[in-house]
C-alpha cells in the first residue's frame, strides 16, 4: 500500500527520529542515502523499516519485510536531503563498546581525540578522514551530539557506523590515557604550538588531539600533551583552518612520518 498521509505512523516515526531525544527513546535512527545504508549493513546494523519513492528509484537494492512505497510529495517532505535518492531507512541502534574493556590489540597504534566539538559536519568529516588515514580508535570527548545525527552520517559517508568510536567525558578520556599502562604520547593541535606540523616528531605520537574552532583544546589537554603543534600559516588574514581540514593534515602527516620511518 502506498503511503500518502503525513499522519501515517511510519512517517511519524521517521519524524521523531530526526531528533536526538527521539533516537534515544526509540533506539533507532534514520539513513537517507543508499550508500550509507549499504555501509551500515556491512557494519552489522539491522534494517527495521524501509520507505522508498518509485519516482526516484525503481526498487531499492536492500529490502526488508517492512518495506513501503511513499508518494513523491510526501517523500520529499519527510526526507532530510534536498535531493533524495529515493530511500529512507530506519535502523536499529547497536550497543557501543566501552573503552576500558578493550585490549591493546583492539586499539592499534593510533588514536584521534575530538574534544568539545559541536558542528556535526566537522565531526563527520573527521571520522571519514580518520577511516581513510587508518586511525584505529576515535575518542569523542565532551561531545553532546550522538553519532546518528543525520549530518554526521552524511558527512562521515558511513564511517560513523564503525565500532571504533567511543563517547567519553573529558575526565574519563584523560584519565584513561594517563593511567593506561601503554602510555600513549599525545600531539595537541593548537594555533600557538611551539613547533610546526613539519617540525613535529610523529614517530612517537599515538594520539592526535583536536579542540573546537572557537575554544580550542582545554588547558588540561595541552598540559597532558607531549607536543603542542601548529599548522604553519603563510597568508595575511587567516590564522587557522577548519578543524576537519586541520585534523586531516595531522593524520596524514603522522602516517607520512610513520611510513618513512
Amino acid at each position: 500500500m502506498l503511503i500518502t498521509s503525513a499522519q501515517n505512523s511510519k512517517i511519524k516515526l521517521v519524524n521523531r527520529l530526526r531528533s536526538k531525544r527521539g533516537r534515544q527513546s526509540e533506539g533507532r535512527f534514520v539513513i537517507d542515502y543508499e550508500r550509507d545504508l549499504r555501509r551500515a549493513l556491512q557494519m552489522g546494523y539491522k534494517l527495521d523499516l524501509l520507505l522508498y519513492c518509485a519516482d526516484l528509484i525503481d526498487m531499492p537494492s536492500y529490502m526488508c519485510p517492512n518495506t513501503h512505497g511513499v508518494s513523491p510529495a510526501l517523500f520529499h517532505q519527510v526526507s532530510y536531503r534536498d535531493n533524495p535518492d529515493g530511500i529512507i531507512a530506519v535502523m536499529r541502534c547497536v550497543p557501543r563498546r566501552e573503552l576500558h574493556d578493550l585490549e591493546l590489540s583492539d586499539f592499534g597504534p593510533y588514536f584521534l581525540a575530538l574534544v568539545g566539538l559541536h558542528v556535526p559536519g566537522n565531526i563527520g568529516a573527521l571520522l571519514r578522514s580518520a577511516d581513510a588515514a587508518g586511525i584505529n580508535t576515535i575518542m569523542m570527548v565532551d561531545i553532546a551530539l550522538d553519532l546518528y545525527n543525520p549530518n554526521i552520517i552524511r558527512s562521515s559517508t558511513g564511517a560513523c557506523f564503525r565500532d571504533n568510536i567511543f563517547q567519553l567525558s573529558n575526565r574519563d578520556a584523560l584519565g584513561f590515557l594517563k593511567a593506561c599502562e601503554w602510555k600513549f604520547p599525545i600531539a595537541a593541535a593548537d594555533v600557538a604550538g611551539e613547533r610546526t606540523l613539519y617540525e613535529a616528531d610523529f614517530s612517537r605520537v599515538s594520539v592526535i588531539a583536536l579542540g573546537s574552532e572557537d575554544n580550542g583544546l582545554p588547558s588540561d589537554w595541552k598540559s597532558a600533551a607531549d607536543q603542542i603543534v601548529r599548522i604553519p600559516m603563510q597568508g595575511t588574514i587567516c590564522d587557522s583552518l577548519n578543524v576537519s581540514v586541520s585534523g586531516a593534515l595531522f593524520m596524514y602527516e603522522l602516517q607520512r612520518q610513520r611510513r618513512r620511518d
